[in-house]
């Protein structure tokens, strides 16, 4: 008879949870079964693959090497089949998982507060991050689509504008500027993925006898928010995400001229997803969302 290569998955999670927590009476009220019954699937694991996984150390069960080596490659496994069975078990009417990564700005100052409306028009789908690091890796199977900052053209995906194009200058409340040139009296924060933001800005507004490479850069719009509220310079950045800090106060627009970046936010996925019903509703409701947004915002100059 052939030796099956993959022990039972009770076993294999008695062991990883017992690992985890480094007790068996921990894992057991864990998994909601008795000291005993997670004691003898831990038993079972090492008589079934002729390992020790555990020794005791000071009353406490500890990781042998081996365990160690076995528990870090099955974890990831475990965790993908549980994924996978809750997309299942809630798939049905056109619902499932989306597997979601976004900047962490636009994430928490223009999405996340928009997620409600999406859970109530759309409670059957399960909205889920993926860290914003992996969110260009359209190869993954965990990922379904991004929001991405950038011109539209990312290698092996769609992609569809949301918003973020229509920019303006920040500054600490209370700032006088009664002219574009007085931002030479002033430091200008830098964004590191859009160097040229202060090039393209002075050049639009006829601003000369600056450096407007200089100043100090940061790598996220809401670090660039903090700074200006702080009182370290003015900043350029889309409406979208400060529109309620300025109605707030927190920071001042003191040119409302605004001006047009070549940058926006883009909700992007690979071809071969289109169709997943998640996505297509998510779709859907994301670019409505954007529409009615830019209907609701105070006036913007005209896109080109």
């Amino acid at each position: 008879m052939t030796r099956r290569l993959s022990p039972p998955h009770n076993l294999l999670k008695a062991f990883s949870t017992t690992a985890r927590f480094g007790s068996i009476s921990r894992a057991a009220e864990s998994l909601h079964l008795t000291q005993s019954a997670v004691s003898k699937q831990v038993q079972e694991l090492e008589r079934w693959t002729g390992v020790p996984l555990f020794e005791r150390v000071r009353k406490r069960l500890s990781l042998t090497p081996a365990g160690q080596r076995y528990e870090a490659a099955i974890r990831p496994l475990l965790a993908q089949i549980e994924a996978a069975t809750l997309e299942l078990i809630t798939s049905g009417d056109g619902g499932g998982a989306l597997h979601l990564s976004t900047l962490p700005t636009f994430g928490s100052k223009w999405l996340i507060p928009r997620l409600p409306e999406f859970a109530r028009l759309h409670p059957q789908i399960n909205v889920r991050f993926v860290p914003y690091v992996q969110g260009y890796d359209f190869h993954r199977p965990d990922l379904d689509c991004s929001i991405l900052l950038g011109n539209g053209h990312w290698p092996g995906a769609v992609s569809h504008y949301i918003t973020g194009q229509q920019v303006v200058l920040i500054a600490p409340p209370d700032t006088r500027l009664r002219h574009a040139q007085d931002v030479a009296r002033f430091t200008l924060l830098q964004h590191v993925s859009v160097p040229q933001a202060w090039a393209r800005w002075c050049d639009k507004h006829q601003v000369q006898g600056i450096n407007p490479l200089a100043g100090p850069q940061l790598d996220q719009y809401h670090s660039l928010i903090r700074a200006v509220m702080a009182g370290m310079g003015l900043s350029l950045v889309p409406e979208c995400l400060v529109r309620d800090d300025i109605a707030a106060g927190l920071v001042s627009t003191p040119l409302t001229d605004g001006y047009e970046e070549e940058l926006g936010y883009y909700l992007c996925y690979p071809e071969a997803r289109e169709h997943l019903a998640p996505l297509a509703s998510f779709r859907q409701w994301v670019l409505a969302a954007a529409k009615a947004d830019l209907t609701s915002s105070p006036a913007l100059p005209a896109r080109r």
